[in-house]
């Protein structure tokens, strides 16, 4: 298990949870505001699973343009579109054996949602351009900052989407509701700095 900081006693019950979660080979959704650590817990849960081996391919749906999403998670054949001047593996391919995770998934717009939905549904797709329906064994997890069954009842997520991402939801509580964590991430973050060659300086301004 990679370098990960669960001290607070919350956190502890949430690792101990995740490591439970990571055995069933089933979607989970995970909940926090950003930069609670999801995308660590995502790791965890795919190291934790007999999926360890495998590869861990993250997106953030947020960062991403529409058009590049959907390329990118599902892949395309050479000639698909203008510029595709060889075959392309998705992400969904590339995680093959592994789990893949998208993070701000509530930011994926609708027609993709439900192009995700029946790639979930038949564990299966087929490039952009492509006509070979391609196999998955890919495990999936997914992770959003925003109040999901919100945006449900506001006709920007599919309810039906949702149901089959949160077989299991584990929530992530925001770092000032678990106070033991911070002091050991302010070093842990210290000493990578100090590896990294970064120069460091502490200094108390009297008042």
């Amino acid at each position: 298990m990679r370098n990960v900081v669960f001290v607070d006693p919350a956190s502890q019950h949430l690792l101990a949870l995740a490591q439970r979660v990571a055995q069933a080979d089933v979607t989970a959704l995970l909940v926090g505001p950003t930069g609670s650590g999801k995308e660590v817990l995502a790791r965890v849960l795919h190291e934790a699973s007999a999926r360890a081996r495998g590869p861990f391919v993250a997106l953030n749906c947020a960062a991403m343009p529409d058009h590049l999403i959907e390329d990118l998670l599902f892949g395309h054949e050479k000639g698909a579109f203008t510029g595709a001047h060889r075959d392309h593996k998705g992400l969904f391919e590339q995680a093959q054996g592994g789990t893949l995770f998208l993070d701000e998934i509530g930011e994926m717009p609708m027609h993709l949602q439900s192009k995700l939905l029946r790639v979930l549904q038949e564990k299966q797709l087929t490039r952009l351009g492509g006509q070979v329906v391609i196999p998955l064994n890919v495990r999936f997890i997914a992770a959003t900052n925003k109040d999901l069954r919100k945006a449900i009842a506001e006709r920007e997520f599919r309810e039906d989407l949702y149901f089959r991402i949160s077989t299991f939801r584990l929530r992530i509580q925001p770092l000032c509701e678990r106070p033991g964590d911070i002091l050991p991430l302010a070093m842990q973050a210290l000493n990578r700095l100090a590896k990294d060659g970064v120069p460091l300086s502490l200094s108390v301004e009297a008042q």
